[in-house]
């Protein structure tokens, strides 16, 4: 096995380089910069040679889904890594996320006042500076979905401004449909919906951060008005759920 690594790892980075650029033909056809479109890069499964191999090109932002497996991978990785915590959170796990991470950078996926809460305290005990965190909206309305319905957002986001003095609002996210693929109306609900909290919250437009778009939708969420993408099987390749077992 370790003589095919390091090709894997090739395809990787060279991956990694297809999508950024994909990304920024997508910024500029929506009138932006590709600097404007953070990548995380998601590699759950995924190995931390793998994830190291991006990392020594470059790239610095990267996610997890699955609190554990990031709570193993995390401290084996340098330390200006930007993690971020992509879907649903459970509250009983916010505490153990954050003590193990501290460079977490974001959680993408408030979906509720209880976890907002749980963070909010996890934060102060542990004295970190406050929490970015991204409000989830299901916006696909499929019940096996977590997020917010969108007409329960702005509320959500209230909560998370007025309540969570250790959590930082810095915008919405939401997780595409079953096949991790969205329709455009996926897409404009989320950004109706950000236009809706900048208004009830007063926050400017341009800094509230919408995370949507996935591998097989990203290019469509960029021109749709996405300011962040999060990319998996596009750079890593199929996930290996099969070594989880």
């Amino acid at each position: 096995m370790a003589a095919v690594a390091p090709v894997v790892e090739g395809v990787a980075v060279k991956a990694l380089k297809s999508v950024l650029h994909r990304v920024r033909q997508a910024a500029e056809r929506s009138g932006r910069s590709g600097d404007d479109v953070r990548v995380v890069a998601v590699g759950k499964t995924k190995p931390i040679s793998l994830i190291r191999q991006l990392y020594d090109a470059g790239h610095r932002c990267f996610g997890e889904n699955y609190v554990q497996e990031f709570i193993d991978k995390a401290p084996l990785l340098p330390e200006d890594i930007q993690w971020h915590f992509i879907g649903h959170l459970q509250s009983n796990k916010a505490k153990s996320l954050l003590a193990a991470v501290p460079n977490l950078a974001m959680v993408e996926g408030v979906d509720n006042e209880k976890i907002a809460n749980h963070l909010d305290r996890a934060v102060a005990n542990i004295k970190r500076k406050p929490l970015k965190v991204l409000v989830q909206v299901n916006t696909s309305g499929e019940t096996s979905k977590s997020g917010v319905d969108p007409s329960g957002c702005v509320e959500l986001v209230k909560h998370v401004r007025m309540g969570c003095p250790n959590l930082e609002f810095s915008g919405l996210m939401t997780i595409g449909m079953a096949d991790y693929s969205s329709t455009p109306e996926n897409f404009k609900t989320l950004s109706n919906c950000k236009i809706e909290v900048c208004k009830a919250i007063g926050m400017a437009l341009d800094q509230c951060q919408l995370s949507m778009g996935m591998s097989g939708d990203f290019e469509q969420a960029i021109e749709l008005g996405s300011t962040s993408v999060r990319i998996g099987s596009t750079i890593f390749g199929p996930r290996e759920y099969a070594k989880k077992q």
